[in-house]
């Protein structure tokens, strides 16, 4: 039961947020302030903070998507975003620096000022973060002597000009707190703590070094190490992990901050989907501030995409969604992004008492039950609450941390029933206002509709249709071969098996190794005999092998330092033996990257001859980097004619090795574009000459998935989804990168596809649902827009509310289900139960239809009783459309 009056006065918790929110100034950043800390937690302008953070990769999303990730953060609840830099995208060329497009970082962080957020700057320069080689440029691992991450001279030189660099440009921008700017926090190396051991001596002193050479730099503001329990007095040690509820700082002196609080989990080729519940996020975030904890960032709040050749190693799929508050496509996921906001809202309500007690008051209510108590010096045993008037202060947390049972436990002379798996907030240490395990929010089902079909009908002529509202276009595939042969002026030729990045230098995916093999009448007649095949082996390979024997591609071979032993069939006299190795992402986690490199290790041999096995590294080879088609350019509008293109025949045999174009005109409206580029197999896409990231249709095991249960630890293993189907086919196609016609899709396919079933598609949430009861709490909103008197809330203003919302630019065109009393199963799967309120349609119907958002009080005063006595829920399924094709004038 809810009480109809809270203790805390809310003129209390305004005049607190009051005091801590800063004066814009005219540039629409702050007025100057100072960051410091205590053992309890950040302190802005003289005052502690409990801070929620959103993690946002500033690459992985275009500039003009910036503005709306930051704005959708901050309406989430979100005080700061967090971002790592990428050394590899700012200084591609050794010396040579770049803070242009998707890498305008000082662009992204005065954005982030501009919308009033603080921002936490992780520079590394080491990021891992599924990127590339960790962030750091391939050129790094040529600078003479140098070993990555340890106490070496070369590696501390490049990495020092780099930290100065960032630090310095942050300065010369004004972008620090102290000077009106955004960054309250720096942070230096990351997860050093895994992998430190591994040097030895050399390793600690690396960390002493890095630490104090940060500190010298005076930035003026706080520097982080996560997962570095050995950090120095002066950095602030911060957790990493799915809960960090039981971290503890090295110092008694340092607060409890944590720095990525995974929400989900990344995903590799050929891998099923990862899925964290939002009850089980919203319980660790919970304990995390229950415990003591006052900085917690989510990783990711917006995972977004691995554009270009980004995506780390091994095998990281382009898209880097993480099943996110905010999806790859900059669309909310919801019940995620919506529960995190009453969570946030629920801290927020708190956040008077947590700043100002040290410490929690910790109260055992039963086997797995306890409460933490923020209230000053407050005694909880005897507490009486009639004592406190509205200048005090006093807010609890009660868990369950029973994985199984629902628990009803007594709290300061009250009942309090908690799920399983669970917190409860109580601002006022009497009224619950959030449970994690309670989800009022709606649910978002989002799809993909096709706008620009690509016709498969044999009737149909052989062309891609491109359609918009104003002007149908039809404009024709054409294709190419990559040549499977030397073309290129930059070949050369040297004895032995070189190193793949070596040669590369990471300017493709792709190093052809050409030479010659010379097969005898012997040779064939043994093979005869014997009934054996030649074969080449390979002691180590990562992470795609292609074989050619004369040109026609002979096998393949995909994995991670594994062995080969591909089986070839030659032709009497001189064989074309060609090797081709490529990478699908540089690894990006561990100690010594800079010895991991790529293509083959060990001995190479042909295997199965008379006269025995050929040691191939004693052979000449000539080296040749990349594909004739990338270096003509043929993905972009300019040079896109060098090529030799013929029209592409409908009924055409899916070949490999294989350019293909066409050009299509964008499609109407603002929703997210999406390439299916399920009909193929495995290559790249560019569209208008942008790289929209490596393809690949390959199916993940069909078990593993299964139902949810939220209860219990999470682990990037529970909770899998898409078993059975290809890991990825849909890829973001920024608006950005469109023009309205004659778009440029240009396609490389390794292992045969069909293009004429690829399409574009708009990406939208076109159906929303939700469930919400009697037992809901009131939304959090009417807990902060009461009047200023006291908290005096009448009982019809604590009803719980049912909120739906379609995304911005779309409306409820209809209503699908509405049942109020006690319908069955979920969304797209709701039904009718024994109660029923038979108005329950019309009234939702006239709440929504046509708008984009509506609530909906959970009430027998809008519905009537369908059946007494037994506890009520409202569940409604609509769907939403573009408002600009609805024919509603009002939303």
């Amino acid at each position: 039961m809810i009480s109809s009056r809270l203790k805390i006065s809310f003129f209390q918790f305004l005049s607190f947020h009051l005091i801590i929110q800063f004066t814009l100034i005219s540039s629409n950043f702050f007025e100057p302030f100072n960051v410091t800390y205590d053992h309890r937690a950040l302190i802005i302008d003289g005052h502690r903070r409990m801070l929620i953070s959103a993690g946002i990769h500033y690459p992985r999303a275009t500039p003009e998507m910036w503005p709306d990730l930051i704005a959708k953060s901050k309406e989430g609840g979100a005080d700061v975003v967090q971002t790592y830099v990428f050394w590899s995208g700012h200084e591609p060329v050794k010396g040579q620096y770049y803070f242009e497009g998707e890498y305008d970082l000082v662009k992204f962080v005065k954005l982030v000022g501009e919308s009033g957020l603080y921002l936490h700057l992780r520079i590394g320069p080491y990021v891992c973060a599924e990127w590339n080689f960790g962030g750091f440029p391939v050129w790094l691992r040529d600078v003479p002597g140098i070993v990555f991450r340890t106490d070496n001279a070369p590696f501390k030189e490049e990495m020092q000009k780099f930290v100065t660099k960032i630090v310095d440009l942050m300065r010369e921008e004004m972008l620090l707190s102290w000077q009106g700017g955004p960054i309250i926090m720096f942070q230096i190396e990351n997860e050093y703590g895994n992998i430190e051991h591994s040097f030895g001596q050399g390793g600690k002193e690396y960390m002493t070094w890095a630490a104090g050479m940060a500190l010298a730099l005076d930035a003026g503001v706080p520097w982080v190490m996560c997962k570095q329990t050995d950090a120095p007095e002066n950095i602030i040690d911060a957790c990493n992990a799915y809960y960090c509820d039981g971290f503890k700082p090295n110092s008694p002196k340092k607060p409890i901050f944590w720095t990525e609080d995974w929400d989900g989990w990344y995903t590799t080729w050929g891998g099923s989907l990862p899925h964290r519940p939002v009850e089980d996020l919203a319980f660790a975030v919970a304990r995390f501030f229950q415990r003591g904890g006052s900085f917690q960032n989510y990783y990711m709040y917006f995972g977004g995409t691995n554009f270009g050749r980004t995506s780390g190693g091994p095998f990281y799929i382009t898209s880097y969604d993480y099943d996110a508050p905010i999806d790859e496509y900059g669309l909310l996921s919801e019940p995620k992004w919506g529960h995190l906001k009453d969570l946030h809202a629920a801290i927020k309500l708190c956040e008077p008492a947590l700043v100002a007690a040290d410490s929690a008051q910790y109260i055992k209510l039963g086997p797995k039950q306890e409460a933490h108590v923020y209230g000053g010096n407050l005694h909880i045993q005897g507490m009486d609450f009639s004592q406190f008037g509205s200048q005090s202060r006093c807010s609890a947390f009660l868990a369950n941390i029973d994985e199984r049972q629902t628990a009803t436990v007594r709290f300061l002379g009250q009942s309090f029933t908690l799920p399983p798996w669970s917190v409860s907030i109580l601002p006022d240490c009497r009224n619950t206002v959030f449970n994690t395990a309670k989800v009022a929010a709606q649910t978002h089902i989002k799809t993909a509709e096709y706008v620009l079909p690509l016709f498969s009908n044999s009737s149909v002529p052989a062309r891609f249709i491109v359609q918009n509202e104003d002007s149908p276009q039809s404009t024709s595939w054409m294709t190419a071969k990559e040549p499977i042969s030397l073309w290129s002026e930059e070949n050369f030729t040297v004895k032995g098996i070189l190193e793949h990045l070596n040669v590369t230098k990471d300017e493709s995916d792709y190093l052809w190794y050409f030479t010659r093999i010379y097969v005898s009448d012997d040779d064939i007649a043994f093979w005869e005999k014997n009934k054996v095949s030649p074969a080449v082996s390979i002691d180590s390979m990562r992470d795609v092998l292609r074989v050619f024997i004369n040109g026609q591609l002979t096998g393949s071979v995909v994995g991670h330092w594994v062995k080969v032993v591909q089986p070839v069939q030659f032709q009497k006299g001189y064989n074309e033996l060609v090797l081709l190795s490529q990478t699908v992402g540089l690894q990006n986690y561990g100690a010594f990257l800079e010895r991991d490199g790529a293509g083959f290790k060990g001995q190479i041999k042909l295997t199965g001859f008379k006269n025995g096995d050929t040691d191939l590294s004693n052979l000449s080879w000539t080296y040749q980097v990349g594909l004739k088609g990338e270096f003509l350019k043929v993905h972009t509008t300019g040079d896109n004619e060098k090529f030799e293109w013929f029209d592409l025949a409908v009924d055409a045999i899916p070949s490999t090795f294989t350019w293909y174009k066409t050009f299509f005109d964008a499609p109407a409206g603002d929703d997210p574009v999406a390439l299916d580029l399920g009909s193929m197999g495995k290559g790249q896409a560019w569209v208008n000459g942008h790289h929209i990231g490596r393809y690949w249709t390959i199916v993940s095991p069909k078990d593993g998935c299964g139902s949810c249960d939220y209860r219990g630890a999470y682990n990037s293993g529970k909770c899998r989804t898409n078993c059975g189907n290809p890991t990825q086919t849909w890829y973001h196609v920024p608006r950005a990168w469109l023009e309205a016609s004659n778009n440029l899709l240009v396609v490389f396919e390794e292992t045969g596809g069909n293009p004429f079933e690829i399409s574009v598609k708009l990406r939208s949430a076109k159906v929303i649902c939700a469930q919400v009861s009697e037992s809901h709490y009131p939304p959090l909103r009417k807990w902060s827009q009461t009047d200023l008197t006291g908290w005096n809330i009448s009982r019809n203003d604590m009803t719980p509310e049912m909120h739906l919302k379609c995304q911005d630019g779309h409306i409820m065109s209809s209503v699908e289900f509405a049942s109020y009393g006690t319908p069955k199963g979920s969304c797209q799967k709701f039904s009718r139960g024994n109660c029923h309120a038979s108005n329950s349609s019309s009234v939702v119907t006239e709440a929504c239809q046509g708008k984009n958002s509506c609530n909906i009080a959970i009430s027998n005063a809008l519905f009537g009783d369908p059946c007494r006595g037994v506890s009520k829920t409202l569940a409604v399924e609509a769907r939403c459309i573009s408002s600009s094709n609805s024919g509603y004038s009002h939303y």
